[in-house]
């Protein structure tokens, strides 16, 4: 984690965004602004948060440990949002859950240490009120994730999280590992790489050596499930400006 680099100066989260001014006022010397490092681990399962984390640009990944090593995704968070601690709950250890930077060059996030994250959710402000709804907006989204992850493809899935990426860098182009997608969709290697050839052959999207670009957002939406939307709708009801997914 390093100090933030300019190119972080233009973009702000939403979440934070939405306040009041003067409400936002009273909470920022409590935020620090960091640089993210890419695939970079900010906690491991079963260890106590030290920071709540404000993605100002790139974006996070909630992640479900198993026993054997292996992750599933369950949600991504991007500047719509905050990620570090469960975000209406009052334990400090994720037993389960890690937090991953699935996208961290040029990047950059506001945190805070969960002290004063705490501090100001027991004043029952407008801060508490931001952060409540969003917590139940982020329950809801979990909880499309976890349908989706049962009932869905790999490809509707994959489709599905290609979107959301791009919805939250806001560019067609970015770099992502077919390893590292293979571990947050909880897919193997050989079945993303199947899916990612087919995309490319319908030219949906392009992909070479880790970059990977999308040609054909309409068809991208087509190949995913009805998750993706709904998780954008859920989403705009708690962020202003709203967390908007490109119009089609």
């Amino acid at each position: 984690m390093t100090n933030v680099t300019p190119s972080c100066a233009a973009s702000r989260n939403l979440l934070l965004a939405s306040l009041p001014p003067e409400d936002y006022a009273a909470i920022r010397p409590l935020l620090e602004i960091v640089a993210l490092e890419p695939q970079r681990v900010l906690h491991n399962p079963g260890e106590a948060s030290k920071y709540v984390y404000f993605p100002r640009s790139g974006f996070m990944s909630v992640a479900v440990a198993l026993r054997d090593g292996s992750m599933v995704e369950v949600a991504p968070i991007g500047r719509e949002g905050l990620a570090g601690i469960p975000a209406t709950g009052p334990a400090l250890t994720a037993m389960t859950n890690a937090l991953i930077v699935v996208h961290g060059e040029d990047e950059c996030a506001y945190r805070m240490r969960v002290d004063d994250f705490r501090r100001e959710q027991d004043k029952c402000g407008a801060f508490t009120d931001v952060v409540n709804h969003y917590g139940e907006a982020f329950l809801a989204v979990v909880m499309q994730n976890t349908c989706c992850n049962a009932a869905h493809s790999v490809e509707q899935r994959m489709a599905k999280w290609l979107l959301m990426a791009q919805d939250r860098l806001e560019t067609p182009r970015f770099r992502i590992t077919q390893e590292f997608l293979a571990t947050l969709l909880g897919a193997t290697r050989q079945t993303v790489t199947g899916v990612a050839s087919t995309l490319q052959k319908n030219q949906v999207i392009d992909y070479s050596r880790g970059q990977l670009e999308i040609l054909n957002r309409d068809g991208l939406e087509a190949a995913s499930c009805e998750c993706y939307r709904v998780s954008v709708t859920l989403l705009q009801r708690v962020t202003t400006p709203q967390f908007t997914a490109p119009a089609r």
